[in-house]
């Protein structure tokens, strides 16, 4: 039980640090280290990485697989986190501009955007079955 719960963390955090790797390194001479840009878009992947977080916690809950109840709290906590999120990075990818590897930190935000759609999707999925069991 502990073991699929560390497992499920370790690949959340797996999904970002390729996110701050890329966002270091940088192909042109535009700029090195964190640009402000990748900083905002940094915040917004660690808000869906706590968003995916939470909902695998609540779906876990639910199944009745760690602690009791049935995760409802947490799924509307990631609900609105992963939103959030979403939002932080789509207002970014709106007012930058430029492409991939300028430093404004684009392709962060579509990660970041990734995972707050799967935050969202894990907290539906505690939500659906706890209407089902009550």
């Amino acid at each position: 039980m502990k073991m699929k719960l560390v497992s499920f963390v370790t690949i959340c955090a797996l999904l970002l640090v390729p996110t701050i790797v890329s966002a270091e390194a940088t192909s042109g001479n535009i700029g090195y280290g964190l640009t402000p840009g990748r900083l905002k878009t940094l915040v917004a992947a660690v808000v869906g990485l706590i968003s995916v977080v939470i909902g695998g916690l609540s779906l876990v809950r639910s199944s009745g697989r760690f602690g009791t109840g049935n995760g409802r709290a947490g799924a509307i906590v990631a609900i609105g986190a992963g939103l959030f999120g979403i939002v932080l990075a789509g207002l970014h990818l709106v007012k930058t501009t430029g492409g991939f590897g300028t430093g404004n930190g684009r392709a962060g935000a579509i990660v970041a955007i990734g995972m707050g759609l799967l935050g969202i999707v894990l907290a539906g999925i505690t939500l659906a079955r706890s209407r089902r069991t009550g």
